[in-house]
């Protein structure tokens, strides 16, 4: 049965950090104590949801969750810290905090360290989300106790729409661009001053022409596309821009 500690503190557990070529100790009062913070754990750094989804929407989020009055944004997994720390590089998460409870002590105080031995894992944590106001847990989302990796209710958009029901997310963004581009340029400069993010993909780095074809029907640069529509070009931005 896994274990629900709303109402309750934080276990008492000292992680062991690498900052630079240091161990850095962190006590739970360091983390916890007088802050606001979201934390999610998950079962390894690396596997398939964990880097595809969990960990890439609440590094996108962060600013959202501080628009909440959230002090820091954590992410746990059962791994040691070079293993996180070059983790986290890979996913240029800079805005989460990465955690590492090597010896699985923090997930197994929280009740909820579980056996993956079927994975070859090991002990590992289940995933979970919680909001801890000054050491205190307000609130957990667990996943269910189903076969496999269940990711429901533990990802960043529940968490945010329980700090915040009626807030608007950010808008998805991707721009198809190529180098040396004027009207990438312009296109990137609109979204940048509309205060929008976007992720931007280089013909011949990211696609060929082909792709931009098969999504898009077209030939010139650049096409934009915002929450799944097709927005097209530079001028079209900002009309878009100019209309929301």
């Amino acid at each position: 049965m896994l274990s629900n500690l709303e109402g309750r503190r934080v276990p008492d557990v000292t992680f062991r950090t690498r900052r630079g070529h240091e161990w850095v100790d962190v006590t739970s009062d360091e983390i916890f104590k007088g802050k606001a913070v979201v934390l999610f754990s998950l079962p390894g750094a690396f596997t398939p949801t964990c880097s595809s989804s969990h960990v890439p929407r609440y590094n996108q989020l962060v600013p959202q969750f501080q628009a909440n009055d959230i002090d820091e944004v954590i992410c746990v997994s059962v791994n040691d810290a070079f293993v996180m720390n070059e983790w986290q590089r890979s996913q240029n998460a800079e805005r989460l905090t990465f955690l590492p409870d090597g010896n699985g002590e923090f997930s197994d105080k929280m009740g909820l360290l579980v056996g993956k031995e079927d994975l070859g894992f090991g002990k590992r944590s289940w995933r979970y989300s919680m909001l801890v106001r000054d050491g205190l847990i307000e609130k957990m989302f667990i996943e269910p106790e189903e076969a496999g990796d269940p990711y429901g209710v533990s990802d960043a958009d529940t968490m945010i729409r329980y700090l915040d029901p009626q807030g608007k997310l950010p808008h998805d963004v991707t721009v198809f661009s190529r180098v040396g581009c004027p009207h990438c340029v312009r296109a990137k400069t609109l979204l940048r001053e509309a205060g929008i993010e976007f992720e931007e993909l280089l013909l011949n780095h990211d696609y060929t022409d082909q792709t931009l074809r098969a999504v898009s029907s077209a030939i010139t640069y650049p096409q934009v596309f915002i929450d799944g529509r097709h927005i097209g070009g530079a001028d079209e931005v900002a009309k878009w821009i100019a209309d929301a």
